[in-house]
């Protein structure tokens, strides 16, 4: 019973792993599309509201473009801590 255990672990790993990445990179996609949404509707209204919320979503995209950086690297390091794990 411990090898079907650890083989279905084994498998859930890369999924858990893949859940995780998708999850975190949707969520700053929706966010991004959302505000800039929000930006264009505000322009015909308010113009220093949407001027507020474009200055938003420059550092949004900023940050977007820092968690892509880290989230690659946790993805690298976490599929050579599972390859090196399972070798």
């Amino acid at each position: 019973i411990l090898v079907i255990i650890e083989t279905i672990s084994l498998f859930i790993q890369p999924i858990a792993l893949a859940v995780r990445f998708t999850a975190n990179i949707t969520a700053g996609h929706l966010l991004i599309h959302l505000i800039g949404d929000a930006a264009l509707a505000l322009i015909s209204i308010r113009t220093t509201t949407a001027l507020i919320s474009f200055i938003i979503l420059l550092l949004l995209t900023i940050l977007e473009f820092a968690v892509a950086l880290i989230q690659a690297y946790v993805f690298t390091l976490l599929v050579s801590l599972y390859l090196h794990d399972n070798t």
